[in-house]
């Protein structure tokens, strides 16, 4: 388990929308489940922001708050300090603990100093952009990169001049298909990261998947359970002790490698 992370801690994850792009939020998401249970989640940023629909949608789907900040004036943030005036009202509030701010924005850094000396824990999803001031004020800093995509391989040429549509063949029962999931190997990553042994127990990866998508399940994916899903995955090796078992990531595995699903 990270550092600092306890299984009641609370969680608010608060994300500056005009700093970071929409993709950055699942991983927020699965980045903030090992600490404990997310119960604030809002978006802020201005009305050109809020109205991109990947940033609608990402929110929508993730059941953030969309908290809608307009230009009083021009040249002036106004999401940055609604954020940050947020953020100490759920502290002193009670309603949470510990905080995942997402954002690279060096602006944040006194909000993060101010919460932790106020006894929360904080942490920083950003990218690679983000300067030092920030991460140094945080309790742990994550950084995301985007994914790159894979070209697209261009069709034979045999194919492309063929006009005609091949005969249908008969329909044939097929195996259910069995997908590995990259978001397992990501949890695997985080949750072994700050660990002495490096590995993570197998029913606690599975209660971090279940907290960072409630849906999950791995018949969903063609699984019998999780046990069998995991023995799937060439990046991830398993182990028993006593009758545990247990997942680390394998020798194979480079330090932030995954599978695409498949």
């Amino acid at each position: 388990m990270a550092i600092g992370a306890s299984a009641d801690a609370r969680i608010a994850v608060l994300v500056d929308c005009d700093n970071v792009p929409p993709d950055i939020l699942d991983h927020a998401l699965r980045v903030a489940a090992q600490f404990g249970r997310v119960v604030v989640r809002r978006g802020y940023g201005n009305a050109t922001t809020l109205g991109v629909p990947k940033w609608r949608d990402a929110l929508v789907r993730q059941a953030f708050t969309p908290c809608l900040q307009y230009h009083y004036a021009a040249g002036k943030n106004t999401s940055d300090l609604a954020l940050a005036l947020e953020a100490m009202e759920v502290l002193f509030d009670d309603r949470a603990d510990t905080f995942c701010l997402v954002s690279s924005d060096s602006d944040f850094a006194y909000l993060c100093r101010k919460l932790r000396e106020r006894g929360a824990t904080v942490h920083i999803v950003g990218e690679s952009k983000t300067p030092d001031a920030l991460r140094n004020a945080s309790d742990q800093f994550f950084e995301w990169a985007p994914l790159e995509q894979p070209a697209a391989e261009p069709e034979p040429a045999e194919k492309v001049a063929k006009h005609e549509a091949p005969a249908p063949k008969p329909a044939e029962a097929k195996p259910a298909v069995k997908r590995r999931p990259r978001s397992v190997v990501e949890a695997v990553a985080l949750l072994t990261a700050d660990t002495s042994e490096g590995k993570v127990s197998l029913s606690a990866l599975g209660n971090y998947l279940r907290r960072t998508e409630p849906s999950f399940s791995p018949q969903t994916y063609g699984h019998s359970g999780l046990l069998s899903m995991v023995k799937t995955y060439d990046l991830l090796a398993l182990s028993e002790d006593k009758g545990v078992w247990y997942v680390r990531l394998s020798a194979q595995a480079a330090p932030q490698g995954a599978p695409t699903e498949g």
